[in-house]
């Protein structure tokens, strides 16, 4: 499937999603575990980042730092199930920086880690994404 996903009028994501092959054992609509590493799982990490940064009052952005399970049920789209964990970076929010170019945080006081869960729902006809639950 391939995503284009727009935030704002400032900046699309493009995001091309390999599905993994059924097996026999799993039942249609099963979540499946996903490689950590999949270009698909990293998006949607991300907009669970993004979904994060918008509702924290953190003075700076916060940006994935290790996907530690990554799990995809083929449900009307794809929904991802990640167990993320995402840390403080030197930007801050009012400067509206990419987040690719954001570097963690290297002072001590500052430095922050968070375990989050994120279900990011991607329905790439509609070019939409949902996320109903991100915890940290």
């Amino acid at each position: 499937f391939m995503l284009l996903m727009c935030f704002t009028l400032m900046f699309c994501v493009v995001s091309v999603t390999n599905v993994p092959p059924l097996h026999s054992t799993i039942r249609p609509g099963s979540p499946v575990p996903m490689n950590t590493n999949n270009p698909g799982v990293h998006k949607a990490a991300r907009f669970g980042v993004y979904r994060y940064n918008n509702s924290s009052n953190d003075l700076f952005l916060f940006k994935e730092s290790q996907i530690k399970k990554a799990m995809v049920q083929i449900v009307r789209g794809l929904k991802y199930m990640l167990h993320v964990e995402i840390k403080r970076t030197v930007c801050e929010k009012r400067d509206h920086a990419s987040l690719d170019s954001c570097h963690f945080q290297r002072k001590k006081n500052l430095q922050q880690m968070l375990r989050c869960y994120f279900e990011v729902w991607i329905t790439p006809w509609t070019h939409t994404v949902h996320i109903p639950i991100a915890h940290c």
